[in-house]
């Protein structure tokens, strides 16, 4: 593992509108200016969070899959972010990530905010997979994913090997419940022995929800690494890949979890 940098992009979404959203995310990319290994969007970044699956959702390899593959090309980053993606006739709210070398994987979110009706209009997602780059395991989680720590536990090894290294969550998460989004954020870092980066939106949707950011990197131990308010602006950090894995070495608390499996 090498040392991770990561630009985390928060911002307004303009409602239902993806070549503006499109156009305003590539000039928040191209502001960066500075060299990263790993550029993150929020949720549905090009339309807002919306459950409007007919006119606004997509089939893959079309304007979403074609924009962040051309980003991740010329930016030579990750690119993230989830969309709206049609597929023999279900919608998927899903995570797409984008390689430099011209990969396009993708997460499906597990778990459908029923309280805004998510699970009335989208499938729910089956796999979880987990990323690589530069020696690192990211795992892909969105949004209401946040709230299930069983979904997300980093399992290891008897030979000490984790799942995952960096847990990553995308996200249209209201103002109203910031609170829970500030501290389950940090439980996720600390019981998961990784760095977790949440990444939130900002401003009001065409529901008239407000969103207040307050996008934050936490460490291992639940230290704050980086904290947005509810500003547009890139969260720029690197993560030491060496303080990670000497603090899992000398606090070895995963010995002594417990063994699961998911079902179902």
């Amino acid at each position: 593992m090498k040392d991770l940098k990561v630009a985390a992009i928060q911002s307004e979404i303009y409602w239902h509108d993806k070549a503006a959203n499109l156009a305003m995310f590539e000039e928040k990319i191209w502001q960066i200016g500075e060299e990263v290994d790993l550029i993150v969007l929020p949720e549905m970044f090009t339309t807002g969070f919306t459950t409007d699956v007919d006119s606004m959702g997509e089939p893959m390899n079309l304007d979403a899959c074609r924009w962040l593959s051309a980003m991740a090309a010329q930016t030579k980053a990750v690119v993230t972010g989830s969309v709206i993606v049609r597929q023999e006739g279900r919608y998927f709210n899903r995570l797409l990530w984008a390689t430099p070398e011209g990969e396009l994987l993708h997460y499906d979110k597990r778990h459908l905010f029923r309280m805004a009706g998510e699970d009335g209009y989208f499938s729910m997602g089956t796999e979880q997979p987990v990323f690589t780059l530069k020696g690192w395991k990211i795992l892909p989680q969105i949004c209401y994913d946040l709230r299930f720590p069983v979904w997300s536990r980093n399992r290891v090894n008897p030979q000490g090997v984790f799942d995952y290294d960096l847990s990553l969550y995308v996200a249209s998460w209201p103002g109203s419940r910031a609170q829970a989004w500030d501290v389950l954020l940090k439980a996720r870092a600390i019981e998961n022995w990784c760095y977790t980066l949440g990444l939130n939106r900002v401003g009001v949707d065409g529901n008239g929800i407000e969103y207040l950011g307050h996008s934050g990197m936490y460490d291992f131990k639940g230290n704050t690494l980086g904290f947005l308010g509810a500003q547009e602006q890139a969260l720029l950090i690197t993560l030491d890949a060496d303080l990670l894995l000497e603090y899992r070495k000398k606090f070895p608390a995963w010995k002594d979890a417990d063994h699961f499996e998911l079902r179902g």
